[in-house]
């Protein structure tokens, strides 16, 4: 690795990314970038599995609950942000970690956003009112007939990128997917990309041992103590959203953590529909042998 070198650590939720992380800046002495947007925000730790104290004094940590809920924070900001900081560790660092399962923030800091076309504030204006009106199954529905190839792929119940694809799709006449990963933007470092995975029994099974946890934890509370705010974009997230469910008197409350467990299986499914398309990952198996690691970053070209 003789550039400069990111190391991007991705995968699915619950396959213990965090650790590698942290295993890797130790070995590196150097410093980590979360990408995990859903831990940006100050407000919600338990159910975003936010890095414990101990973890986060391991190495140093950088985007972990730097902004609160009612910030507006784009992945565009992130961008910016993450290739500012990359700038001013790379002075100091030959190696830096990044690490999370944030597909759109990973490829933002990696590869460079996508110039999608201008679109008239007055289609997501329509759409936005069709979502309060109609709800969101409906505009899910559309996405699939419009874009079924971008539908298999984001976080559906993220009521504003589920309306951005929309708007494209609508505002353009053409699939969202087709504006996207049409050029890479030169990064002034090398990626390295390695990704854990695990059959898909125990990918679930992981899952649900992390829910039953959370809800251990206090995520029940954690939950009540943000529902005066439950129509914030931050928290239109698996983990929040099911819970409000349950204050609203919509679900039980054993139905509501049924349906965090059965969500996040899904965002799993489609945080490997992702990280699939980077054909240059080095996938490993979730009980990997560090050794073997760093034997796989020595062997990839320099380039």
């Amino acid at each position: 690795m003789s550039r400069k070198t990111l190391i991007s650590v991705v995968g699915q939720t619950a396959l213990g990314k965090t650790k590698l992380a942290i295993t890797l800046a130790r070995h590196f002495n150097t410093e980590i970038l979360s990408a995990d947007s859903r831990q940006f925000y100050k407000e919600i730790s338990i159910g975003t599995a936010v890095p414990s104290q101990e973890e986060l004094a391991s190495a140093p940590h950088h985007f972990i609950q730097h902004k609160n809920i009612f910030e507006d924070y784009s992945v565009g900001d992130f961008e910016r942000d993450g290739l500012s900081l990359l700038d001013d560790l790379f002075k100091d660092k030959d190696i830096v970690v990044l690490v999370g399962g944030s597909g759109l923030y990973v490829d933002a800091v990696t590869r460079g956003l996508d110039d999608l076309p201008e679109v008239s504030s007055e289609v997501r204006d329509v759409l936005n009112k069709r979502l309060k009106n109609e709800g969101i199954e409906v505009l899910q529905d559309e996405l699939k007939e419009k874009d079924s190839l971008h539908y298999d792929s984001i976080d559906l119940n993220n009521p504003h990128r589920l309306i951005r694809a929309l708007e494209v799709c609508i505002g353009t006449g053409k699939p969202y997917s087709s504006f996207l990963n049409k050029k890479k933007k030169t990064r002034h470092f090398k990626t390295i990309t390695v990704g854990l995975r695990a059959e898909r029994e125990i990918v679930y099974d992981r899952i649900n041992e992390r829910v039953d946890k959370m809800m251990n934890e206090g995520l029940l509370n954690e939950a009540k103590g943000l529902y005066s705010h439950k129509n914030l974009n931050a928290l239109q997230t698996v983990g929040y959203k099911e819970l409000f469910k349950h204050f609203d008197g919509e679900w039980e409350l054993d139905y509501a953590i049924s349906e965090i467990k059965k969500n996040t299986r899904r965002f799993a499914k489609r945080q490997m529909t992702w990280f699939k398309k980077n054909e240059d990952t080095v996938w490993v198996n979730y009980q990997y042998d560090f050794d073997q690691i760093l034997d796989g970053l020595k062997n990839q070209p320099s380039g």
